[in-house]
């Protein structure tokens, strides 16, 4: 049976990726059909509009998407595309893997690690954001709820609990923001006696960051709040080489997009210089999400493979010779050999 996903390309190098990605799948023969629609710059010019409704309608019709970056123009008046979808779709789970691959920049190995990270509320809501008329003082509202907390952290347990892995982290500030960080602390430790076969433990985010940079491998699954995961999410990026193999997944009760968390990287699009594997490895993990782990399995042993085996066909940032293309070609005749 055939499945249908909306899909984004992106802007900047967003179609490039875009494409090598779809000519993976492709190969893989994963039996799914493409419903493209626009977000993102090309919107604003195509439609007059950074994400048109037309978008998001075909994104709630099929459930599952497949993102390419956007870019959102800096100055007012303009909203975060993707803080819109997750709000949009009510996608409160952002799960971002980070797994070492050879003959990346990378100061550690062997690191097999995931953040889970809430993804609606936090500091990141546009309420209760104030600057007073002198331009002098500015607040911010944080607000985070024990229904949100509960679900994000028994999202991540259940996933650890399906993946085999063996030990959550909760990560908070429960010492010094009493009040928000601590009810999320609070509703870790309740939900986590549901799990007693799962090592639990909790860690202030400030020395979750020194451990990380240390020692690395302690941690299996982090689970947090807003902010602490969108920055921890991205030092784990840093562990293992960078945003460049760093792939993303939002995940609601009703739909699910897949994305390359890295930017739209203007400066070198169009000149198929693009490294395609963050986009891969979402890609791998929306093919988990939709019930083919096997095939999901396949992109990320191609990816490893190539990496090891066919480094004149990896693009420069990966510190080979090849292009955007070449570095498809090479996965297409791995998961295809």
């Amino acid at each position: 049976m055939s499945q249908t996903i909306a899909v984004i390309k992106g802007d900047g190098i967003g179609p490039e990726i875009m494409n090598a990605t779809l000519r993976v799948l492709d190969a893989l023969d994963c039996n799914l059909t493409y419903d493209f629609v626009d977000a993102g710059m090309v919107a604003l010019e195509q439609h007059g509009d950074l994400l048109p409704k037309a978008t998001l309608d075909v994104i709630g019709k099929h459930k599952v998407a497949l993102k390419g970056p956007l870019t959102t123009p800096i100055g007012g008046g303009f909203t975060s595309i993707n803080v819109t979808l997750r709000r949009h779709f009510d996608l409160y789970a952002n799960v971002r893997p980070a797994i070492s691959f050879p003959g990346t920049k990378s100061r550690y190995e062997g690191i097999d690690m995931i953040t889970v990270r809430e993804n609606t509320e936090g500091a990141y809501r546009a309420e209760g954001q104030t600057l007073s008329e002198d331009g002098e003082v500015a607040q911010s509202l944080i607000q985070v709820t024990r229904s949100g907390s509960e679900r994000i952290v028994r999202y991540a347990f259940e996933m650890a609990r399906a993946k085999g892995r063996k030990k959550v982290t909760a990560v908070h500030k429960a010492n010094i923001i009493k009040t928000a960080s601590g009810l999320f602390l609070n509703v870790a430790r309740e939900v986590a006696k549901d799990y007693p076969e799962i090592e639990f433990n909790e860690m202030i985010v400030d020395n979750a960051c020194m451990q990380l940079v240390m020692n690395p491998h302690q941690f299996d699954v982090m689970v947090t709040t807003n902010l602490f995961g969108d920055i921890l999410s991205d030092l784990c990026a840093g562990l293992v080489g960078g945003l460049g193999l760093a792939p993303g997944a939002n995940i609601g009760k009703d739909a699910a997009i897949f994305e390359a968390v890295h930017g739209s990287a203007p400066d070198i699009a169009g000149k198929n210089l693009a490294n395609p594997c963050a986009l891969l490895l979402a890609a791998a993990d929306m093919l988990d999400h939709l019930g083919m782990a096997e095939k999901g399995t396949k992109i990320r042993t191609a990816i490893r493979e190539t990496l090891e085996q066919n480094r004149e066909k990896v693009t420069p940032d990966m510190g080979g010779s090849g292009t955007t293309e070449t570095f498809a070609d090479a996965l297409v005749a791995h998961v295809t050999a």
